[in-house]
């Protein structure tokens, strides 16, 4: 791969790689929680002829993956990007391939490798821009969100960019591994001109009421009003799960291994 296709993340994105990767991410993701799932109604309805950035708030290390993961079944018929520590990008050069860009961290032209990047990337209608918007890690109840003022940023340069707040959790229920919960919240849009000081608090409030209506449904702990994305392990395993099932088979039943069975539809 040539420098000059290192720094242009349309002309290193590679299909072939990220069908690849996201399959893997959704291996990952399915021995690691119990499930991966998102709130109805799910991705609101998005007009076909505009780019779109899905921004979000930043609890976990997992949350790359779940966009990797996620975004052939979310948006099929658009390619998908994000920024990257520069540092990481440099380390790991195939991620170029999986359509994400560096930026440096703690740096004051940080900045402008990303709205440089990140115009590039939505100057076409078909593709998704995917970014933690807090830019750090912060746990999902922490309130202000306080984002960076990136995203709206891009928003005031990029005329009819769709803003599509994410808001995401992985909290523990009843099972062994935790579950990994995600909210789509109301799209935000721009009319040309809009400035960006004027777009980041609608921005804030935005994805802050999408991660308050999160929380209150990772409380009520109950999986009825969320669809199931990815179906993850299931059970304790180990010994324990051994002796479930054979303890199951002695007494000539059907081996549950859940803690707390769900309801099936």
């Amino acid at each position: 791969m040539s420098r000059r296709s290192e720094r242009d993340p349309v002309a290193a994105r590679s299909p072939a790689a990220c069908r690849f990767f996201a399959g893997v991410m959704r291996r990952q993701l399915a021995g690691n929680f119990r499930a991966v799932r998102l709130a109805r109604p799910g991705l609101p309805k998005l007009p076909a002829d505009r780019p779109v950035m899905i921004y979000t708030n930043h609890p976990s290390w997992w949350d790359p993956a779940i966009f990797i993961a996620l975004h052939p079944q979310l948006f099929p018929d658009r390619q998908g990007y994000g920024p990257i520590d520069a540092a990481m990008l440099d380390r790991y050069r195939f991620m170029a391939r999986l359509g994400v860009f560096g930026v440096r961290q703690d740096d004051a032209r940080g900045a402008v490798d990303f709205l440089r990047q990140a115009m590039r990337v939505t100057e076409a209608p078909d593709r998704v821009l995917w970014i933690t918007a807090q830019g750090r890690f912060a746990d999902a109840r922490v309130r202000p969100l306080a984002l960076r003022p990136g995203a709206a940023h891009l928003m005031a340069r990029r005329a009819g960019l769709v803003a599509v707040p994410l808001a995401m959790e992985y909290p523990f229920w009843s099972e062994k591994r935790p579950e990994a919960l995600l909210r789509f919240g109301t799209p935000v849009e721009a009319p040309a001109g809009t400035d960006a000081a004027a777009l980041a608090p609608r921005l804030e409030a935005a994805l802050t009421d999408t991660a308050d209506a999160l929380a209150e449904l990772a409380v009520a702990r109950d999986p009825a009003p969320f669809e199931t994305l990815i179906g993850g392990a299931r059970g304790t395993g180990g010994v324990y799960g051994l002796w479930q099932r054979a303890r199951a088979a002695a007494a000539g039943r059907r081996h549950v291994a859940d803690h707390a069975p769900e309801e099936q539809p």
